[in-house]
């Protein structure tokens, strides 16, 4: 039950991205709008009898209760079950509290339409295509990387790539010939989509893992990598490149029947890139005529985190992956809030809900992942204590989840 004073303050401090104020002889759908974008965003309160201003002017219907549930049986779908409560303070007020959504996205049905609505500020707004893509991915009815990329076709696949992990990673007893046949496979790996529009081209997790510089595509793929010699972003960086690259190297069996990488993936090319700034070299010779290197942080933990932020990512935001060295710190961004309901709580304790459950498994069956999907905790926070004497550090927005793992000495 809310105080009085709980209340008052609430007024006080004017609408928020989580409160909003309405008289209550405003329609129906009017009503509904404002459950729908609360509900679709993190949950909040809709206080009726309120003016925009804070001017509380009371309810006018006398039986305001059964009008609200009415608005959400007949006007929101899927359904919700609000809370509701009325205080006098000392007009009545109508205090109607909306738990976060876990049936996104919800939609306001009206005129034989549905219509979606999010959270901007202290406004409702109608939602774009790639915020109700995402709506879909967190209420888990849309897995984004199955989606088509348009422009593509089987042309954009490296058949090479394709070719070894059908034969030599899961030992698929019929290798496609012809591309009729390539598309059909292919189609039912998740790799290819129809476009609606009658064409056959690349999906997401198809372009990523085997396409031919996917970048020319989905700029968003890849991997911008920095260094800076001090402690933010200076002026001029030692390092900033973008990496463009399939996730998953070439490879070839030679003649003893040993696998061999005859081309990098990105997770190589981006080991190549960061290793002279990760690690520090002897001024001293050994008798072998090396110097001795230092890794300035676990090897694993890097790796790891890395490979997370590209099978976790969301890839309905047209922003990179960022990864960032400076002189006493590495910065992983990852893109996009952490998928369903996941927390770095539960990240650290292990459970485990892939956003992107065709790529990880991808990236395990040639094993850069762990086959358990558990790295952060058997790996990168173990590797960390152990090693640099330090926790990693996590930082998660509604944009970004950000790794942070402090240098060895620093």
């Amino acid at each position: 039950m809310m105080l009085k004073s709980e209340l008052l303050e609430m007024i006080t401090n004017g609408e928020n991205s989580g409160i909003e104020f309405k008289r209550d002889d405003i329609r129906p759908e009017q009503l509904a709008k404002e459950i729908v974008a609360l509900a679709n965003f993190q949950g909040g309160r809709i206080l009726l009898g309120v003016e925009d201003d804070g001017t509380v002017s009371g309810l006018q219907q006398p039986n305001t209760q059964e009008w609200v549930l009415n608005v959400f049986r007949d006007k929101v779908f899927p359904q919700i079950i609000p809370f509701y409560e009325e205080l006098k303070i000392p007009e009545r007020v109508a205090v109607i509290t909306i738990a976060p959504g876990i049936s996104k996205p919800y939609m306001l049905k009206h005129n034989n339409r549905e219509e979606v609505y999010i959270r901007m500020g202290d406004r409702s707004e109608l939602a774009s295509r790639e915020q109700q893509l995402r709506l879909f991915e967190s209420g888990g009815l849309l897995h984004v990387e199955v989606l088509p990329v348009a422009g593509t076709s089987l042309t954009d696949l490296d058949l090479e790539r394709l070719n070894y992990y059908l034969a030599g990673i899961i030992r698929d007893p019929e290798i496609p010939i012809t591309n009729a046949e390539w598309i059909e496979r292919l189609l039912g790996l998740g790799l290819m989509a129809s476009d609606g529009l009658g064409n056959t081209v690349c999906s997401i997790a198809g372009l990523l893992c085997f396409g031919i510089k996917p970048r020319r595509f989905l700029r968003q793929s890849g991997l911008r990598v920095m260094a800076f010699a001090g402690t933010d972003k200076e002026y001029q960086a030692r390092l900033d490149i973008v990496l463009d690259a399939p996730l998953v190297g070439r490879w070839k069996m030679d003649d003893r029947g040993k696998k061999q990488l005859v081309d990098d993936g990105l997770i190589e090319k981006f080991a190549a890139a960061i290793e002279p700034f990760i690690t520090e070299e002897s001024a001293e010779i050994d008798q072998y005529m090396r110097r001795e290197k230092t890794w300035l942080y676990p090897w694993e933990a890097v790796r790891e985190t890395v490979i997370n932020a590209l099978a976790h990512r969301d890839w309905t935001r047209a922003v990179d992956i960022e990864v960032t060295c400076y002189a006493d710190r590495l910065e992983v961004i990852s893109p996009g809030k952490m998928q369903n309901s996941m927390t770095v709580t539960k990240m650290i304790a292990g459970q485990r809900s892939p956003r992107n459950p065709l790529m990880m498994e991808i990236l395990r069956d040639y094993a850069y992942v762990d086959s358990r999907g558990m790295g952060v905790r058997t790996k990168v926070i173990p590797l960390m204590r152990q090693i640099n004497h330090s926790d990693p550090v996590f930082e998660h927005t509604e944009d970004f989840l950000k790794t942070t793992l402090y240098r060895l000495g620093g």
